[in-house]
């Protein structure tokens, strides 16, 4: 009997970068168990019916492994955000496009996953062939074929269709709704990689028909991830957000007690997304979702309160209450709460929030921490010009700008920019071509001072060639954004040199 040879390196599931990543649908999931015949990587098969452990011949994996499936996280999507000290904004809250976070912000219904049990799988006989992983010999012929087989850490023991088709005979002997769910979402991701398009919509038309078939017994995560399927217009050839086929399965999976679809449901009543607005019926969901301990309803309810929206009443304190709560709760999806904090403890609220601005910088780090760009943003800021009662450190300065750059804050690259014009001694390098790259990527953001510098570093040819044409291009763009050094710069008079001064934030022409 010959020992089972076990993978050294377990090949994760295929994955891709498309132009649905921004707004795609939560991760895939993760259960205790899997299907019978159904192999976890790195771990020996069970003995066959003879008490034996099969050969080393007969032994493989598929490329499919469990799925690890966070609380309430997130992709990226859009964030529509709201300020303690403003109003609320109704934007779109599912985009296919390259969005960022903005400051002063409220979260969105930005796509993710909430735990569910997974259930035990039903065991299949012993004699079942047609999905077994088990290759068997019969007259010294393989019954699969071998011949895109590669050595190396990187080898595949079973081609991407024959996983495939593997986990769909599996999930079809299953009666567990969960493991079909799991099925349909790793289709969808299956899909997304696939060039071909009519293989691609196939795989999509089955898994949009297992949700379906799964949401009509009354599976809330079906319900719930269809949903988010038709908000972010995955399943739409024209590549349309269809809220109108979402919101119905957003308020079917609440009625489950879904924390996310119930948050859902309560955005699609705000911003009339898929139904009419109803403020009182987007409260109503808010709250529910809130009962069950969802950070993103929490902080909602928090601004509405502080702020008097959605036709609450203004209540500081129970708002205040609520805003505790959600940063108690925050992920790396919703962090929000944790920085409207800070910002109520930099001016305080009479007889409910003190002033203590130690304790903001304490709070901005925390959702700094979770990746939080206008938090960490504003930490830049205190350590650069030295505010809130911090002492001014460069390194640190650079390091959260770096991180809300990063994720595509405007401000925040545009504040790179001017540090790698002058540089820092044993910090950071003075450099005129990351100086340009960073001045761009603000400018393609439509930062009108950005715009300018980039007109102006493309005129004077600093971290690029010199070209007057294309200099014009973005002081002309400037100027449309209000900037009034390129509007002086295209009635004919000298550009104002960009540049970084010491001093305050006002001396620094190019901020």
């Amino acid at each position: 009997m010959m020992e089972t040879q076990q993978q050294d390196t377990p090949l994760p599931p295929p994955h891709s970068t498309t132009k649905h990543d921004l707004a795609k649908p939560p991760p895939l999931p993760k259960h205790n168990q899997l299907p019978p015949t159904t192999p976890v990587p790195g771990k020996p098969l069970p003995p066959s019916s003879s008490g034996k452990a099969p050969s080393t011949d007969t032994l493989t994996y598929t490329n499919n492994q469990p799925y690890s499936q966070p609380s309430y996280q997130s992709t990226n999507s859009n964030e529509s955000n709201t300020s303690l000290s403003g109003t609320t904004n109704s934007n779109t809250i599912y985009s296919n496009g390259n969005t960022n976070n903005t400051n002063n912000s409220r979260p969105t219904l930005s796509n993710s996953n909430s735990p569910r049990s997974s259930s035990t799988p039903s065991q299949s006989p012993t004699d079942t062939r047609a999905s077994s992983i088990n290759l068997s010999l019969m007259g010294g012929d393989q019954l699969l074929d071998h011949s895109h087989l590669k050595p190396g850490n990187k080898a595949s023991l079973l081609s991407y269709t024959q996983s495939i088709n593997m986990y769909r005979e599996n999930a079809k002997k299953t009666k567990s709704p969960d493991i079909q769910c799991d099925f349909a979402i790793f289709m969808v991701e299956a899909a997304k990689p696939v060039e071909d398009e009519v293989t691609r919509w196939e795989y999509l038309a089955e898994a949009e028909k297992l949700l379906k078939q799964l949401a009509s017994r009354g599976h809330a995560e079906s319900q719930y991830y269809l949903g988010n399927l038709y908000a972010s217009g995955l399943l739409s050839k024209k590549n349309k957000n269809e809220f109108d086929k979402a919101f119905p399965f957003f308020v079917q999976a609440s009625k489950h007690h879904h924390p996310d679809a119930a948050y859902r449901t309560a955005k699609c009543y705000e911003d009339g997304l898929g139904t009419r607005k109803d403020s009182s019926k987007a409260v109503q969901f808010y709250r529910k979702a809130a009962t069950l301990n969802h950070p993103g309803s929490m902080y909602r309810m928090g601004v509405a309160e502080v702020n008097g929206e959605l036709g609450i009443s203004k209540n500081a304190r129970d708002g205040v209450k609520w805003l505790k709560r959600a940063a108690e709760a925050a992920t790396i999806e919703y962090p929000q709460a944790i920085h409207e904090l800070a910002l109520l403890h930099e001016r305080g609220i009479d007889n409910v929030v003190f002033v203590d601005l130690q304790y903001a910088v304490t709070l901005y780090g925390q959702a700094a921490d979770l990746g939080y760009a206008p938090s960490a943003f504003k930490l830049g800021e205190c350590y650069e010009y030295g505010k809130l009662e911090c002492q001014q450190d460069p390194a640190l300065s650079i390091h959260y700008y770096t991180i809300a750059a990063q994720q595509g804050h405007r401000e925040a690259c545009f504040a790179l920019t001017a540090w790698y014009l002058v540089g820092s001694p044993n910090v950071l390098p003075q450099s005129d071509a990351d100086a340009y790259i960073w001045a761009k990527r603000a400018a393609e953001k439509e930062l009108p001072k950005a715009e300018y510098a980039v007109g102006y570093f493309t005129e004077v040819g600093i971290g690029i060639s010199k070209n007057l044409d294309n200099a014009m291009v973005w002081y002309k763009k400037a100027a449309e954004h209000g900037d009034k050094r390129a509007i002086q710069r295209l009635q004919g008079k000298p550009s104002e040199k960009p540049g970084k001064k010491k001093g305050s934030q006002d001396d620094c022409a190019i901020m």
